[in-house]
């Protein structure tokens, strides 16, 4: 279709108290599948702005810019909740489960409800930054709206709905240092002790290895080399359902220690085979849910204790405390917890734990055993102190 010739539009004051000047001109869109070049006006700015029609008519040269250019062509039109429908059903579905859960919650709970009756041309940085100064929420949950808000927004300019960028330069909540809940030594200890087969196992390898809740829950029986001491984080379990792990360096291979291996070893000769060969699974072969064995059987545990709550990521953040209290060296720390450091990752499974990283399964076997010889304050390291992370 040739392109439109080159158009000036209009300019004119509107209203008489407060006078605005109203700018008009013709946009091709594509509706029904066809094209359409309906009329647009919009308010450029008070008299008290643009004191003359000449600055007026500037201002609108500058929204005209865009039609006028030569590689102009028609847009597709759509409400927010109209194109947030369409990018759930073609875009969301090619993420994780877990991923799509969340993200819908956004859309369903807060974007659509603020952004649903605008058309997506008419969304700017401004009414951006007005929805994140509304958001009500933890600063973490705002920013989380606002990635997912990119991650739509970046369909939108591929897929030709808007050409401009409605979220740069949008400021954002800072988020708090929050502390988080972890273990103390003598905590483990007495929840190693007490807890019965197969959470025993569970809860062990979850405060040696350092692993997500997930992971652990995804473990296989063939995830285990003992002849070389070694376990590998190749998938993750979430409500139930197997997936890929969070991220391409989540996929992992690491050390444990001997005595673990040991127990690994004698474990699996009571193990129930079960059809995906879950080191973990329910009577129907199906593997843990980590949220049902908190809720059910870790929180009932620690009461019985008199432990505070934790979940399982509180065996994450023990598992960190320690190797950063034992000195264990940073590129050691961040392969075992498969944190996100490019260079980093772990690009084939068979890898050969170092030194470095066998030594520290060692350490920290010797601090969790429970005849560990004690310190002055009753534990294998110095007293706890508590974790914050960003």
């Amino acid at each position: 279709m040739a392109r439109r010739r080159y158009q000036k539009g209009r300019v004119f004051l509107r209203g008489i108290k407060n006078p605005v000047w109203v700018g008009r001109w013709r946009e091709d869109v594509i509706e029904n599948g066809g094209i359409r070049r309906p009329e647009r006006s919009e308010v450029l700015g008070s008299k008290s702005d643009f004191p003359t029609k000449r600055l007026a008519r500037r201002e609108l040269d500058k929204r005209l810019s865009v039609v006028n250019d030569p590689r102009y062509r028609a847009r597709p039109t759509a409400t927010f909740a109209e194109f947030a429908s369409r990018w759930e059903s073609l875009v969301l579905t090619q993420h994780k489960p877990s991923t799509q859960i969340t993200i819908r919650s956004h859309l369903r709970r807060h974007l659509v409800p603020h952004f649903g009756r605008y058309q997506m041309r008419d969304i700017g940085p401004e009414e951006v930054q007005r929805f994140v100064s509304s958001v009500k929420l933890s600063a973490k949950t705002a920013r989380n709206l606002f990635a997912t808000m990119q991650m739509l927004w970046k369909s939108a300019r591929v897929w030709g709905y808007v050409a401009h960028d409605a979220v740069s330069d949008v400021v954002l909540p800072k988020r708090h240092r929050v502390a988080r809940r972890f273990f103390s030594v003598e905590e483990v200890q007495r929840i190693l002790a007490a807890a019965p087969e197969p959470h025993h196992t569970f809860y062990w390898l979850a405060v040696e290895t350092g692993m997500r809740a997930g992971e652990l829950c995804g473990l296989r029986v063939c995830d285990f080399d003992l002849e070389r001491g070694l376990v590998s984080v190749r998938q993750s379990v979430w409500r139930g359902k197997v997936q890929s792990p969070k991220s391409e360096n989540a996929v992992r291979c690491f050390a444990l220690s001997p005595r673990l291996l040991a127990h690994v070893a004698d474990f699996l000769k009571r193990w129930k085979p079960n059809e995906k060969g879950f080191l973990f699974a329910t009577r129907n072969g199906t593997p843990w849910d980590a949220n049902l064995l908190v809720k059910r059987k870790l929180y009932p545990l620690l009461d019985s204790l008199g432990i505070e709550r934790g979940g399982l990521h509180a065996f994450r953040h023990t598992n960190s405390t320690l190797m950063d209290r034992l000195g264990v060296p940073l590129k050691v720390r961040q392969e075992r917890l498969g944190h996100s450091d490019p260079s980093l990752t772990l690009g084939v499974y068979t890898h050969v734990a170092s030194e470095d990283d066998f030594r520290f399964v060692e350490q920290l076997d010797g601090i969790l055993r429970p005849n560990a010889p004690k310190k002055e304050n009753g534990s294998g390291v110095e007293s706890p102190k508590p974790l914050y992370l960003n």
